[in-house]
Formats: C-alpha cells, structure tokens, sequence
C-alpha cells in the first residue's frame, strides 16, 4: 500500500473536513484517527485541493524557498512546554540540514488550547507579522517561555519581546488592541480540529507534489522528522 493521505467530506456549511488516510512509515508513532485505503487514484483534484487549503490557509509567513519539495506544517501553541521542546531540541537543526539547503519550508499555525495568554501571543504574532518580524517574534517567544498558565506571556512581557526584535512598537500596540487578527486564530483552530488536533505540537508533512502526507505528532526528535524527509526525498 501506498503511504498516502486522501478522504474528504463534507462538513456543515459546506467545509471540508480531512476524514484521513495516513499509513505510517515502521517505528513512527501513529497520527490522529485514521481509515486505510489503497485506491488514492479515485480521489479528485477539488478533494486534494480542500486537503491543502485545511493545511495551508490561516497560517503564518512561511520559512523557507518557495521551490522547497517538502513542506512541514506545525500546529502550535506558545505556551505549550512540547512545543517549547521542540523549539529548543530540534527546530534549530532542522532549519540548518533542511529548511536552509532548500529542502523543506516551514509553516506555523496557530492551534491556542492551553489559556488565554496564548491567543495573546498568536495574536501578538499576526501583529509582528504586519513588521515582516514574524518568525523573529515566534523565537524570542518560545525563547522565553516560562510554564504553562503561568503569566510569562502576558501582554506587557509580549510587548517587551516585540520591541526586543525591534518591531514598531506603536503600531505593534496598536494592532493588538485592534484585535484585528482573532478571525485568522479561530480559523486556525478549526483547521487544526478538521485535521484531527487535539495536543500541540503537531506536525504535517507534505511530500512532492503533494500526493504523500504524513502526520508527525508531539515533539519528536529530529531523527524522525530526517526518516520522513529522506523517506519522501527518495521517492
């Protein structure tokens, strides 16, 4: 059988909602709920294309070359001490071996399950995206993070990391009062529950021509992300 995702419904409201195929690769954790199938040449291109939009849209400025032939999609939460793992344990070589050779872009989204000061700080994210000091921000945050619920994020200390990366502070306040970005947050988070989420981080690897995605979930060290890389690179 083919390693493969592809099964679409549809949703209330006409959303699609990824019902799921992931088959997973020997020694790596199963994913979200999953439905086995081995005729992916039935699927549509409209049924791909909803697949890629619950992966894609609502998410931050990617990291990363354009012309990239993986793309890897976090689902996180700034205050998630996994997340923070995986920001400190195996971010930084992953973005070295293969987001800077060009292999593999990066893309985060937001998924804000653990209190209020994470929607502060996704939207603290949009804010600094508006500066094109996203990725900066999204560093110095998990950079400091200090627990979960415990007040680390909270909008005063998020505004000092802002300045920190040397974002326009006015405007940067201005937007968050504005809180002109909850529509893109709340979006995320049903992108996240239609793909099946439900703890951060997770992860989405999408492969070539994006006939292969696999589900990667927690923090995981680096050598599983390079067994999915690799796995798919050879293909």
């Amino acid at each position: 059988m083919k390693r493969s995702i592809w099964a679409i419904a549809a949703g209330g409201g006409g959303a699609a909602i990824l019902i799921a195929v992931i088959v997973t690769s020997p020694g790596m954790q199963e994913g979200m709920p999953i439905r086995d199938s081995d005729d992916i040449d039935s699927v549509t291109q409209a049924q791909k294309d909803a697949v890629m939009a619950v992966l894609l849209n609502n998410a931050h400025t990617p990291l990363g070359s354009e012309d990239a032939p993986i793309t890897l999609v976090e689902f996180g939460d700034y205050q998630c001490h996994f997340c923070n793992v995986f920001f400190h344990n195996t971010e930084e070589i992953l973005i070295k071996e293969y987001v800077d050779t060009g292999l593999v872009r990066m893309i985060f989204k937001d998924r804000t399950i653990i209190g209020p000061d994470s929607i502060t700080a996704a939207h603290g994210s949009w804010c600094a995206q508006e500066q094109n000091l996203f990725w900066e921000y999204h560093d110095i945050v998990y950079s400091n993070w200090n627990g979960e619920n415990t007040g680390w994020a909270s909008l005063s200390n998020l505004e000092g990391f802002a300045q920190d990366v040397g974002v326009d502070l006015a405007e940067w306040s201005a937007c968050m009062a504005s809180s002109s970005y909850s529509d893109h947050i709340v979006a995320s988070n049903e992108d996240a529950r239609a793909l099946g989420v439900g703890g951060t981080p997770a992860f989405f690897v999408i492969a070539p021509n994006a006939d292969e995605i696999i589900n990667i979930p927690g923090a995981q060290p680096y050598e599983q992300f390079v067994r999915v890389f690799e796995a798919m690179l050879q293909e």
